[in-house]
């Protein structure tokens, strides 16, 4: 979990509030991982992004997609989804409570 440990660290040396890493590895979910923070306005946002890039990329880490406008940021590692969302986005879609109803794998 160094990776996920490295992404909130960045995250939280940077600012963002209210960090979560949600771990998805037993639900039927396309990722293992999501981690969602609260920026403080586009512009950290876009900061942010910034940040994981320049601190995560020598790593090896593959940034495969990144959707991003003023309110929602959503950076596709593979396997881990970074959330980053303004406050009123954060209480309006309520990622969390959506991914812990979630069902379990099948086996």
């Amino acid at each position: 979990m160094e990776r996920l440990e490295k992404i909130a660290n960045i995250l939280d040396e940077k600012k963002a509030e209210e960090i979560e890493v949600i771990d998805l590895t037993s639900k039927d979910y396309i990722v293992d991982y999501v981690v969602i923070a609260t920026t403080l306005n586009p512009k950290h946002a876009f900061a942010l992004l910034t940040y994981l890039k320049e601190e995560l990329k020598p790593d090896g880490e593959e940034f495969l997609r990144v959707d991003e406008d003023d309110n929602w940021t959503v950076i596709d590692l593979g396997d881990v989804f970074i959330h980053l969302m303004s406050e009123t986005y954060r209480e309006k879609y309520s990622i969390e409570d959506f991914l812990s109803e979630l069902e379990t794998k099948q086996v």
